[in-house]
């Protein structure tokens, strides 16, 4: 699946939005291929001198906020429609497990580096062997983002109640009892009757399910949830942070300015392609010329494109040899390619 740099709102600050439409029809899909066929060009003539994958890389994965992930200060999300970077972290929700989905994992002949890292956008399987912060640990259980069950190695934020079937015995406040195919608590001794069973008496009351929606659990040892037959209550904080702006977010585009402007261009040109292939405008083909002008110049090392330069065996930037041989003085501000 393409993963995209741009998203719909660049395009408005070079085309209206009526016009846009226009050209889409209501098909997404033309803003992948358009945008497909802007980056084969741009990687053409950028990939032999420039880090332009990785420039790539920083709005391919900007992801839509979701309350299940945990996002690490630094990272960059698609929250309401814009890009915010991270400021403080931000915890997605815990849900209970019955089940280890991750076991540590001891071999001193398994190089760590060798193993990939981690990532709650992954799907794992049994035996999977990842690294997460500096440890090895081996999948026991499918679990994953295409599974909708993030689990984080070593992370439970639950711990199991004691549970037992209920009987006319006597029962301290906050017991926990199974009745019925359902799960009750005490909640009052007022006028309690050990021999009335928790349907017919007003002192118990039922555990409702675990719900992944609802944010407000109370970190409290009597904060009890049923999830796959079994009651939980937790130990930690399980809820999901709220995203603020100013608290947890500020408001910031991490994406090359450059690559962001000319690629829109070059998509703006494959989309009117598309619609007319025999009439584009004069805005559109002077904008594609300029955009190629502008390829072709930071290809040749006439001007930068304030994209990282791909470094040599000795950590210096690849040097081309046409700059080697004319260049004359390394006063950067005597040199056309740097203005």
């Amino acid at each position: 699946m393409y993963r995209r740099f741009l998203n719909d709102i660049d395009y408005l600050g070079v085309i209206t939005s009526d016009a846009l439409s226009q050209l889409t029809r209501g098909n997404t899909d033309r803003f992948i291929q358009a945008e497909e066929s802007a980056e084969i060009s741009i990687v053409e003539y950028l990939s032999e001198n420039y880090e332009i994958e990785q420039e790539l890389s920083k709005g391919k994965y900007i992801a839509d906020y979701d309350r299940a992930i945990t996002y690490p200060v630094g990272v960059h999300v698609y929250f309401e429609d814009k890009i915010f970077e991270v400021i403080r972290s931000i915890s997605g929700f815990k849900a209970p497990t019955d089940v280890s989905y991750w076991e540590e994992y001891i071999d001193i002949n398994i190089d760590h580096e060798s193993k990939p890292i981690y990532s709650q956008f992954g799907t794992y399987y049994k035996d999977d062997i990842v690294c997460y912060n500096g440890v090895l640990y081996i999948c026991r259980e499918e679990n994953g983002y295409k599974f909708s069950n993030i689990r984080i190695p070593m992370v439970n934020g639950w711990l199991k109640a004691v549970c037992l079937e209920w009987q006319p015995i006597e029962y301290s406040l906050w017991d926990v009892v199974s009745f019925e195919n359902g799960f009750y608590t005490l909640l009052s001794l007022d006028g309690f009757d050990n021999n009335v069973n928790p349907l017919e008496s007003l002192n118990w009351g039922a555990i409702a399910d675990y719900d992944s929606c609802y944010n407000g659990y109370e970190l409290s040892s009597q904060e009890y949830v049923v999830y796959n037959d079994k009651v939980y209550f937790p130990e930690i904080d399980v809820n999901a942070d709220i995203p603020e702006v100013g608290i947890n977010l500020s408001l910031h585009d991490n994406r090359s300015y450059n690559l962001k402007k000319h690629m829109v261009r070059l998509a703006i040109y494959e989309l009117t392609k598309l619609i007319a292939p025999n009439n584009v405008s004069v805005v559109r083909m002077r904008d594609y010329e300029d955009s190629m002008k502008w390829l072709s110049d930071a290809a040749k090392l006439k001007l930068n494109p304030q994209i990282p330069r791909k470094l040599a065996e000795d950590n210096k930037p690849v040097t081309d040899w046409q700059l080697a041989t004319f260049q004359t003085d390394y006063d950067p501000n005597k040199n056309p390619w740097l203005t």
